[in-house]
């Protein structure tokens, strides 16, 4: 029996992982991301590696066989149309890992934690959107400190995605992450003691 899923999404540095963590820490739900499915399908000698070595050229790889993701970053940040190749070769791959995984769940509440829920057309593999946010402010600061970016650069990654206020439009449930770590997880004990009750 499958139970809940519930896509986990948002802009990058709204704090998405902070959810899944304490989700998953607190309330024992699984946690499925799609970065983790993302990099597996990049994984050396994968054939999606090896389109991108192609593309590419092999300044594209590190000493050790690995991609050079900052590289990669700057080409696909730069150029829409590298981006969306890119995107092309990994979200179908990423998608069916999502889609595999399905019939084997057995908890009543799952996560899946999608970045590009909405822009990869990911919506029909959850049964419910839920959508971390913060302000302009808060994300570009985030994302500065945690990538080690400059102002350009974080800017072009956050725009390089669809607008967070589209997102929120478009979620079942809203959260706020522009205050502590435990104003968040507070907020969270509040929407699982709602969730426990439903079911």
């Amino acid at each position: 029996m499958t139970g809940k899923i519930i896509g986990l999404t948002g802009g990058i540095a709204t704090g998405k992982s902070s959810v899944a963590n304490y989700l998953n820490n607190q309330y024992g739900i699984p946690v499925f991301d799609a970065d983790v499915f993302a990099r597996e399908a990049v994984v050396v000698n994968s054939p999606i590696y090896h389109q991108i070595v192609k593309r590419y050229g092999p300044e594209i790889i590190l000493d050790d066989g690995q991609l050079n993701r900052p590289r990669l970053a700057e080409i696909i940040f730069n150029n829409p149309e590298e981006k969306k190749w890119l995107e092309s070769q990994i979200h179908p791959f990423v998608y069916q890992r999502f889609l595999s995984l399905i019939p084997q769940l057995t908890q009543p509440l799952n996560l899946f934690v999608i970045p590009l829920l909405f822009e990869a057309k990911m919506t029909d593999l959850v049964s419910e959107i839920w959508v971390v946010t913060c302000s302009f402010e808060n994300q570009l600061k985030r994302l500065q400190q945690r990538d080690n970016l400059s102002e350009k650069q974080a800017i072009s990654r956050i725009n390089s995605q669809m607008p967070l206020e589209e997102k929120v439009k478009l979620a079942h449930l809203v959260i706020d992450n522009n205050g502590t770590p435990q104003q968040l997880f507070s907020q969270l004990d509040q929407i699982m003691s709602r969730e426990f009750n439903k079911n």
